[in-house]
């Protein structure tokens, strides 16, 4: 069995001799997994009515769990907005019905951001199509391979973020040993 990738490499070992083949075919697939699920996603957003930033904030409250609330600081610190800009991002979700903003009582000052039925309704439509397109893909792996996938991408991630080692502590782990 064949893929661009393999070409891809093909072509580029005959050109850089220098690189690792399989370095390259994992990175490049990789590459290609993500935006295939990338466009998946936008695919699915699109059917569904909503864009991705209306997405991310009911992802965001239904995240916290019941009873689906955030202050508006919260969900911009969550979201890496400014203040203004989630302002701006709430008021298309309010007018559609998707969130409601109501103030607490005690302090007219103190705002809450919650999602509505309709909000929670439009979140699981897009969570569970998302759902079925990312299981159709991962159908061509058994049980056992997703897990063994799952294991391997997490030992990745895990690297990734924990950052590049630095020179010194290669060589004071190769003296320990």
């Amino acid at each position: 069995m064949e893929d661009s990738v393999d070409r891809h490499v093909a072509a580029w070992s005959k050109e850089l001799v220098w690189m690792d083949p399989v370095k390259e075919a994992i990175y490049a697939r990789l590459a290609k997994l993500a935006r295939h699920a990338s466009q998946a996603r936008r695919d699915a957003l699109d059917s569904d009515g909503l864009r991705h930033w209306q997405y991310k904030v009911l992802l965001t409250l239904r995240r916290n769990g019941p009873p689906y609330t955030a202050s508006p600081s919260e969900l911009a610190d969550r979201l890496g907005l400014t203040r203004g800009a989630l302002s701006a991002r709430l008021a298309p979700l309010e007018e559609a019905g998707l969130i409601a903003r109501t103030h607490e009582s005690g302090d007219r000052r103190r705002v809450r951001v919650r999602l509505t039925d309709a909000g929670n309704a439009a979140f699981e439509q897009h969570a569970a199509a998302e759902e079925a397109n990312e299981l159709a893909l991962l159908a061509v792996l058994t049980a056992a391979e997703q897990r063994t996938l799952a294991d391997l991408l997490r030992k990745l991630v895990v690297a990734a973020e924990r950052g590049p080692e630095r020179p010194a502590s290669r060589r004071s782990r190769s003296a320990e040993s």
